[in-house]
């Protein structure tokens, strides 16, 4: 019962969060950029929408067929349409409540192809530690390799907040320092700090990050190999999406794939920040346009055409999927795992 309140007040919040910035935005639009808005999402070459959601599709796709590599070294051989499908139902459920659909989605391969849940679910945690460190390696690279005119943009901003401030070079030489430094600590207090609960929890995080690392390598090389090209795929797609979106508009045409990588970098905060990215995506798709003089009214209707067609392919198709797996519950009943 706790737990069932707690996943509904988590709900309510991030909900909130979600509506709060689309009142946030629309407070601050007068009646002509609400007009120009509208008139900027009649404009859209559709045609290239419609290209988003089939990216979409196709990352959704991979991403089913990642998972399924996972469940080889456990002798579990559920079909691409059923892993296809739990992808999609999970999507779904996460709306609701975030990472409910993480649990949904091994319930519905145990209803189409009887896996024990305790194996999907360690399926599931592997996957999820794997994006994780992709996406802190894509985030560092974004830094690294971070564009002039973004670059300038961040720079300029902490600047208006904070007086002096350290060139990049200076950042990055301080951060390397205190690296050092801690590292020097932990090997001189080292038994000290492992009897420390919160250093026990850093510990097993990080342990069990690399043993889901090490556990791609039961697969075998081919299907190692494999598992990474998904990957990659994955959030070449997420990506590319960005960059599909950008020729929808006039205005944003002459814009490449790195405006694409930036928005990305962007939009990921707003799902971080908000039930499915709700009011947040677009308003930071907004922000990372900015930086290139895009147009208020464009970098919204890019905003909101980009976070729509993602949400209505997975209301669409989880909603189907729904009620394909509830259909073959009571055509197959599966038998009770003790």
């Amino acid at each position: 019962m706790k737990k069932r309140w707690s996943d509904i007040l988590k709900f309510l919040v991030f909900l909130s969060i979600g509506i709060f910035f689309i009142y946030w935005f629309l407070l601050k639009l007068d009646s002509d950029e609400k007009t120009a808005i509208w008139d900027a999402f009649i404009s859209a070459r559709w045609g290239w929408v419609v290209a988003v959601i089939a990216i979409s599709l196709a990352s959704h796709l991979l991403r089913a067929l990642r998972w399924r590599l996972l469940f080889k070294p456990l002798d579990y051989h559920p079909s691409v349409n059923n892993t296809f499908g739990a992808v999609m139902v999970a999507y779904l459920a996460n709306l609701a409540v975030p990472r409910l659909g993480e649990v949904i989605r091994c319930g519905m391969l145990r209803t189409s192809d009887n896996i024990p849940m305790e194996k999907s679910i360690g399926t599931v945690v592997t996957e999820r530690l794997i994006d994780m460190l992709m996406f802190v390696v894509i985030v560092l690279l974004g830094f690294l390799v971070m564009f002039g005119d973004v670059k300038d943009f961040l720079y300029d901003t902490l600047s208006q907040k904070f007086e002096n401030l350290p060139t990049l070079a200076v950042i990055a030489g301080s951060g390397i320092a205190m690296l050092v430094v801690l590292i020097i600590v932990y090997r001189l207090l080292r038994k000290k700090l492992e009897k420390l609960p919160l250093f026990q929890k850093v510990k097993r995080l990080f342990v069990g990050c690399w043993d889901g690392i090490k556990s791609i390598l039961h697969l075998g090389w081919k299907s190692a190999l494999l598992f990474v090209a998904y990957s990659l795929g994955i959030y070449f797609l997420y990506i590319a999406g960005g960059w599909v979106i950008l020729n929808a508009f006039e205005e944003t045409t002459p814009l490449g794939f790195q405006t694409a990588f930036v928005i990305y970098l962007f939009g990921s905060v707003g799902m971080m920040i908000a039930q499915g990215g709700l009011g947040a995506y677009p308003v930071l798709v907004w922000q990372a346009l900015d930086i290139y003089g895009i147009s208020q009214s464009t970098s919204l209707a890019c905003g909101w055409l980009l976070w729509s067609s993602q949400q209505v392919l997975v209301l669409v198709v989880g909603l189907a999927y729904l009620v394909y797996f509830s259909l073959k519950k009571k055509q197959h009943p599966t038998k009770e795992i003790a």
